[in-house]
């Protein structure tokens, strides 16, 4: 290809040293980000023999504008530092996890002297065990709360040792769900031995913890405490329920993830199988497509690599369905991240690939099933827009529907959302939130008003730049204007939609969607008519999706502003907490709440706080309980 004078500058500098490239199309977004063992090797091989380059890489290449570069000491700094920076970044052409997340562990506190058991996604070396991940936030939560009504352990953070004496028992006492350990109840060493075998189950020996039970049992009965013997019964049963659904592996590596895939005509999943204590605890799967099947290795390799950026534990072992670009530098990175060695693990044969095989048939289920399910789905997104075009008497099918909520309380931090559905289905990239800027009190159409003028005033500012830049205006990131206009509330909202419209020149339908006394959606409001949809139809079904997205996104930028906000002037109280200091225990401990039910030996491990800092805040949370 015939490089840009830009380009050719860019390749004259690069280093012969390790690092990051990053490219940028002309608007400066940044559409790829790699690594590299020899900067000025890598980079200068998407510009020259382009004719054996696959699809994927031509259009890449053909958009790049610019490039930077950024030099580390060796290839590990450049993996992590390629991890994060895609992290951040969420480049175009390279993969994206969708569900990029930490998973949920169950923590207990063995390293405190009355343990607590709790649902957490940050893993620390603090002498707590660690059970996890598992993928399913719902699930792990159920397991906690089943797990604390067969053991009744303590969910507050007072200092027992020394309230010891000086307090009554709570609530949580009386109704069954705490020993009550703070008031002598049940002694330090029956408390241990009981989160003890908490840990026990986690840990996957059931069948034994099963056993020490039932001799319990067996002898309140010998002792004629009945009671006692029927509460250790209904345990047994508990464990019996919830262990029933862990399938062993028999194999004598107790702590491993298997990777494996199956790709079909340009469609690629994923599945991931936890494996721990010999028992497969959880599993995950991730859906790509327009893979090409050259590209496939390179694809698990950005996989990989992503996925344990994004989650906390590590297994002593990953068994992986194919050889990986770069396994050994990969393998070095994830020792580093467990502190114990990690093997990288490709099996040709024996109980580890018929593991392997194993997964890749659950994959290839899945994405049978994913592929029926997006069938179905795209055909009922279909009749919906069709059903929803007669509603409405369009002339054509609404391909982009916008719709708009605002939210606030009392007036207080108003804000607005802006969800888009695409052919039917949502499109989360073009999702935007408004924080209401003109408007005091609580007034929904003039925040609608500004939310509507901010939109599309925008949109034609942008469109103008790009167009005097030489750029097709289509390319920008709110040129693209929608065929329907939805708006959560009536005939109020809808005016006020349609007067700013008006005013900007735009010529685009407007309804209002409408709820009925319980607050489930109802119908429309459109041309100042209310039309009734069957409650059974695809376009009802539809309606509700996009009303109730939209009272979501709202919902949850207004939480997080008024959350924000409460922080802030919460920690901004205690003193001798600075801006730094806030920050920080912010970034430890995740919020405001965790903060305040920290004990002074957990607040001190924060970078910035000494011994009379720690005490300041646990003295002011303590005194507000």
């Amino acid at each position: 290809m015939e490089l840009t004078p830009r380009i050719a500058e860019r390749l004259k500098v690069l280093p012969a040293q390790p690092g990051v490239y990053i490219m940028k199309d002309e608007q400066g977004n940044i559409i790829y980000i790699g690594k590299a063992k020899i900067l000025k090797n890598r980079v200068r091989q998407y510009f020259h023999n382009t004719k054996s380059q696959l699809p994927k890489v031509k259009s890449m290449v053909n958009h790049i504008y610019d490039l930077e570069y950024i030099i580390t000491d060796n290839e590990m700094e450049a993996l992590i530092l390629e991890c994060n920076l895609i992290k951040k970044y969420r480049p175009k052409y390279n993969i994206s996890l969708k569900d990029d997340k930490s998973y949920p562990y169950i923590k207990i506190t063995m390293n405190e002297d009355y343990p607590r058991v709790f649902v957490t996604r940050k893993v620390s070396h603090d002498g707590a065990k660690y059970f996890g991940p598992y993928a399913s936030a719902y699930a792990t939560k159920e397991t906690v709360n089943i797990l604390k009504r067969m053991y009744p352990v303590r969910t507050c953070n007072i200092n027992i040792e020394d309230r010891m004496g000086k307090i009554r028992e709570c609530l949580y006492y009386y109704i069954g769900e705490c020993k009550a350990p703070c008031t002598g109840r049940i002694s330090k060493d029956d408390y241990v031995a009981m989160c003890r075998e908490i840990c026990e189950f986690l840990e996957g020996h059931q069948d034994r913890l099963i056993a020490i039970l039932q001799e319990k049992m067996e002898n309140h009965v010998k002792s004629l405490e009945f009671e006692k013997a029927m509460e250790l019964r209904d345990q047994i049963e508990s464990i019996k329920k919830i262990s029933c659904g862990q399938k062993v592996f028999k194999t004598r590596e107790k702590d491993m993830d298997i990777i494996s895939y199956h790709f079909s005509d340009k469609d690629l999943c994923i599945q991931v199988f936890f494996v721990r204590e010999g028992k497969l605890v959880d599993r995950e799967h991730f859906f790509f497509s327009g893979i090409d099947g050259e590209n496939i290795k390179e694809t698990l390799t950005q996989f990989v690599e992503q996925f344990y950026s994004n989650i906390s534990h590590v297994p002593a072992e990953v068994v992986i369905q194919e050889e990986i670009d770069e396994l050994k530098l990969i393998g070095d990175w994830l020792s580093a991240k467990r502190g114990t060695n990690v093997r990288m693990t490709v099996p040709k044969r024996g109980e580890k690939k018929d593991f392997v095989n194993m997964v890749e048939k659950n994959a290839k289920d899945m994405l049978e099933n994913y592929r029926e399910r997006l069938r179905n789905d795209m055909q009922s997104s279909k009749e919906a827009l069709g059903e929803l075009m007669d509603y409405l008497e369009l002339s054509d099918k609404p391909y982009r529907i916008e719709a708009y909520d605002i939210s606030n309380i009392q007036g207080t931090n108003s804000v607005a959302s802006m969800i888009v559905f695409e052919n039917g289905q949502s499109k989360n990239s073009d999702y935007r939130r408004f924080k209401i800027k003109t408007v005091t009190g609580p007034n929904d159409y003039s925040s609608m008003m500004e939310v509507i003028e901010r939109r599309f005033v925008h949109s034609i500012e942008e469109a103008e730049k790009l167009k005097s830049e030489g750029i097709d205006p289509e390319e920008g990131k709110f040129t693209t204007f929608p065929d329907l206009i939805m708006v959560d509330g009536g005939r109020g909202q809808i005016n006020v939609c349609r007067q700013v419209l008006n005013e900007v020149g735009f010529d685009i339908p407007v309804c209002g969607m409408v709820k009925d006394d319980r607050h489930r959606t109802r119908g429309l409001i459109y041309n100042n008519k209310e039309i009734n949809i069957p409650m059974n139809s695809n376009a009802f079904r539809l309606i509700t999706a996009i009303q109730n997205e939209a009272h979501r996104f709202a919902i949850n930028y207004h939480r997080y502003l008024r959350q924000k906000q409460e922080v802030k002037s919460v920690l901004d109280d205690i003193s001798g907490i600075g801006k730094t200091r806030r920050n920080e225990l912010l970034k430890y401990f995740g919020s405001a709440e965790a903060v305040s039910k920290a004990n002074v030996e957990e607040l001190k491990k924060v970078p910035s706080m000494n011994a009379k800092a720690a005490e300041q805040v646990y003295n002011y949370f303590a005194g507000s309980k």
